[in-house]
């Protein structure tokens, strides 16, 4: 087939132009990747060249051989195909390059927030966080913070410690310096092929630095403490050591003769003084000790602090010795503490001790001299020249026997929490012991026997006293060494065994009045509706209104219950005069009734029960009490 001139030059110019645009977009294209992929620069140069050559080549060609245009317009085609295709591929790969370099960058930035999160925790920890030391031979070397791989700070820095032992104490290791080994998450520092600890990313945000700067910190610190451990394990050091020991042995040999031969002239002289100038011991006429017992004592004490002395030599001797060798150094330590401790535990008791001795003596020496200023008053009793109006000249000796016991038990008494062991189980259980006999094997008879030499001379109450013994209340008209006689309000004549005054509690308003003032009260019971001031006001001014009553301390109301429907309150009044108490309670209760009318206020509980459409209301309580029972 044949084709004319002028269209064989337009389809040269249009496969021309075609090339042009090609090349146009492949240098577009390689642009566009040329900081994502070097390979696709390459190969885009590649089909770009060979596309210009053939250009330049048809061109020139063009009129030589018209014949051959439609196989180069196939083959331009052909190509132009091949590089579409090619295009598309490194489209495509540009696509997934870039994809990568997005991940990438993602996951770049996930690790800059997580470490910057790490550190912001590790900021708020480390003022918190000690950290486990690193001691080696009581030397801190540094701090780790952070666990590795399951084992925790701790498990670390015993296993870091064990390993510089062993390094420093085993002579059979190269003497190699320290040196670092740099992986890819952690960095070794080794010694030999030893690795003596690794430095994670974790330990470097503990210490706010690198993982490198800080096995670079802790390389000397180390090296430096292995050259000391090994310069102190040396052979030339063992030796010295050797040496000191032996001569440590030969001083306390030297020292154990020295101590023997001393007591050995110490006991010739306590033999010499036998002969020429010890005497007996003598005591009021009698001979106690002679002088063959004297010199024979004299040996055995003197024995006694021989031993004491070779023990303590041998104590302070022993962790000396343990000392001078490293391996046994803890061991000596651990038998000084165990030699010392005891001794100070002694010493400090001894001296904590002594004011308790102290107050002993003093209340020794008190009851001694009350004993005997007793036994003067019992001798002038006795003698009738003291006479004391119902005490008998007969009950003088027996009475002071008996106040003699008591004193020197009360002496007991007082003595017993300063004895040393006084709050152990031995102590208590003796106490309890002794008690249950002499409570046991005292009968009726002796009970108030002794009862009555007990009251008579504790004094708990006097002859004319306004007293309550149990429930009896009255005054003190008799005390015998048997019975007490009480005369009650009601005019009625109560004998009480002196036994039972012992075994109950009695109460002296007489001399709570006398020395407090004696406290009286009594309890009003108010419902809700009646105001609280209002009830205190007009409690303490009937109170007031009463005789007998004292305005300093003034009167005082405490409300002692709330109830569902009411209020108790209770009224409290100071008296000087025990004997009054019933005149005056009377006087405040026709006081408070008064107060209460005027006021119009009923005096009724308002809290009831129903029986037969009857409603029971609850009395006013009267109490009176001495100031003791209020405050207790």
């Amino acid at each position: 087939m044949k084709y004319p001139l002028k269209k064989i030059v337009l389809i040269l110019s249009e496969s021309k132009r075609r090339s042009h645009i090609m090349s146009l977009i492949l240098f577009f294209s390689i642009s566009l990747s040329l900081n994502s992929n070097a390979q696709i620069i390459k190969k885009a140069g590649e089909l770009l060249l060979p596309s210009k050559n053939q250009t330049s080549a048809d061109t020139s060609n063009a009129s030589d051989s018209l014949l051959s245009q439609e196989e180069r317009i196939k083959s331009d085609s052909i190509k132009l195909l091949e590089m579409t295709m090619q295009l598309e591929e490194m489209k495509l790969n540009e696509i997934l390059l870039r994809n990568k370099l997005d991940e990438n960058n993602h996951l770049h930035v996930a690790d800059s927030l997580k470490r910057a999160e790490q550190i912001h925790r590790i900021d708020s920890l480390r003022a918190v966080t000690p950290g486990v030391p690193v001691v080696v031979e009581e030397d801190t070397l540094f701090r780790i913070y952070a666990a590795r791989g399951g084992h925790s700070a701790l498990d670390r820095a015993e296993t870091t410690i064990q390993t510089i032992k062993k390094i420093g104490h085993d002579r059979r290791l190269r003497r190699d310096s320290v040196f670092l080994l740099d992986n890819d998450t952690y960095i070794d520092i080794m010694y030999g092929d030893k690795v003596i600890i690794s430095i994670t990313e974790q330990d470097a945000l503990w210490n706010a630095t690198t993982p490198l700067k800080l096995a670079e910190v802790y390389m000397p610190i180390i090296s430096s403490k292995i050259e000391l451990m090994k310069a102190e394990n040396s052979f030339w050091q063992i030796v010295k050591r050797i040496a000191l020991f032996i001569i440590v042995i030969c001083i306390q040999c030297l020292l154990v003769k020295l101590i023997n031969y001393l007591f050995r002239k110490l006991r010739r002289r306590i033999v010499w003084l036998k002969i020429h100038k010890l005497k007996p011991l003598v005591i009021r006429d009698f001979e106690l000790l002679n002088k063959n017992y004297l010199c024979r004592i004299l040996i055995i004490l003197s024995r006694i602090f021989r031993y004491i002395i070779l023990i303590f030599l041998f104590i302070f001797t022993v962790p000396i010795l343990f000392s001078i060798f490293p391996q046994t150094e803890n061991l000596a330590l651990k038998i000084f503490y165990y030699i010392v401790d005891p001794i100070k535990m002694v010493v400090k008791a001894i001296f904590d001790y002594i004011p308790n001795l102290f107050i002993i003596a003093i209340i020794w020496y008190c009851v001694r001299y009350i004993v005997k200023g007793v036994r003067y008053i019992s001798n002038e009793i006795e003698c009738e020249k003291l006479k004391i109006a119902g005490f008998y000249p007969d009950w003088a000796e027996p009475t002071f026997n008996i106040i003699r016991f008591l004193l020197y038990a009360f002496m007991i008494a007082m003595i017993y929490p300063y004895l040393p062991g006084a709050e152990s189980g031995v102590f208590q259980g003796i106490s309890v012991f002794v008690g249950v006999i002499v409570s046991l094997g005292s009968s009726t008879v002796i009970s108030n026997f002794i009862a009555g030499f007990v009251i008579t001379y504790m004094r708990p109450f006097k002859t004319g006293d306004f007293v309550k013994v149990n429930d009896t209340i009255g005054n003190v008209i008799e005390k015998s060494p048997f019975v007490t006689r009480v005369r009650t309000i009601k005019n009625e004549l109560v004998t009480i065994p002196n036994s039972f005054i012992i075994s109950s509690n009695t109460v002296n308003y007489s001399s709570s009045a006398r020395q407090y003032g004696l406290i009286i009260h009594t309890v009003l019971t108010m419902g809700y509706d009646v105001p609280w001031r209002k009830v205190h006001e007009l409690l303490i001014d009937a109170a007031l209104k009463t005789k007998g009553v004292l305005e300093h301390p003034a009167p005082f109301v405490l409300e002692t219950e709330l109830n569902d429907n009411y209020m108790c309150y209770q009224i409290n009044a100071y008296i000087k005069e025990a004997d009054d108490m019933p005149t005056i309670m009377s006087d405040l209760l026709q006081n408070i009734q008064d107060n209460f009318n005027e006021a119009g206020i009923e005096l009724f509980a308002p809290h009831h029960f129903k029986t037969t459409s009857k409603i029971q209301t609850d009395p006013i309580r009267v109490q009176a009490s001495p100031l003791s029972d209020i405050i207790k």
